[in-house]
């Protein structure tokens, strides 16, 4: 892992209601448009998700999630065919029959904010894919809920802690661990101090021994530090803390824009040779 430059994962959302980026691409088209302009910019992964899970965010029903997000796939998964690109699908959910629908559409990761405690059902399908990766992201409850959740004595410790409970328990179910990558989950059940700590200390998560996918694209604690209520002006924030992440050879980070963060990326790979 260590002479691996760290991947971009872009986000696709596919919903009315995101917080940075909410409606943007919530038809097929602009969806499709969107992939397109992220495969010609070298993304290595497209996130789709059709479910929000900002702060205070309420669930949409199973129904609603396929539609919104296995068809924006299939485009994707054709995008990658025609132009033989070397982009990999991820879905964005909580919920195994997404899940598993999405890799029928040609998804490989599945990217579970909940780390399989939302849907008991997930480890069994990822165990039954051995294609395919798994990011399980450190998370304490529902988006109606989880501010109310962030409490700790020692936040790295609990969630490196928390963060290795999951894994556990995904071996246990029959999970390969080359399958699984973790997620710090930052901004998810934590303050602003919270995810401050958690990045300062990032290579106690990576003790672990499995990669680290980080999301931290124009969250409220950057808006916090700079002072914007806006989420596209804490674009150049997320940037500075990619190349610090890069750095510190984070497997991915998660992130709207695309360029910005692959030249930040090469950046940090030339000054650390």
């Amino acid at each position: 892992m260590d002479d691996q430059s760290t991947l971009v994962m872009g986000i696709l959302n596919v919903t009315p209601d995101s917080f940075a980026d909410g409606g943007r691409h919530f038809n097929i088209e602009s969806a499709r448009n969107r992939a397109n302009e992220m495969a010609a910019e070298s993304v290595d992964i497209i996130d789709v998700g059709g479910e929000s899970t900002r702060p205070g965010a309420e669930r949409i029903t199973i129904d609603e999630e396929l539609a919104r997000v296995i068809p924006v796939i299939s485009e994707i998964k054709n995008l990658v065919l025609t132009n033989s690109t070397g982009v990999t699908i991820s879905i964005d959910t909580m919920r195994s029959e997404v899940a598993q629908a999405a890799i029928t559409a040609g998804a490989s990761i599945i990217n579970d904010v909940s780390g399989g405690l939302a849907d008991e059902k997930m480890a069994k399908l990822i165990a039954a894919n051995p294609s395919v990766q798994y990011v399980a992201m450190h998370w304490r409850g529902h988006s109606r809920e989880m501010q109310s959740l962030a409490t700790y004595k020692d936040v790295v410790r609990e969630v490196r802690d928390e963060l290795e409970e999951r894994a556990t328990s995904l071996l246990k179910a029959g999970v390969d661990p080359e399958q699984i990558i973790l997620d710090p989950g930052i901004g998810f059940a934590k303050t602003s101090a919270h995810n401050w700590e958690l990045l300062r200390n990032i290579d106690r998560l990576q003790l672990l021994g499995y990669p680290l996918l980080v999301g931290v694209s124009r969250k409220r604690f950057l808006g916090e530090l700079i002072g914007s209520e806006s989420p596209d002006e804490r674009e150049s924030a997320t940037i500075a803390l990619t190349t610090e992440l890069a750095k510190r050879k984070v497997w991915a980070v998660r992130t709207h824009a695309v360029k910005a963060h692959k030249d930040a990326i090469l950046v940090a790979n030339e000054l650390g040779r």
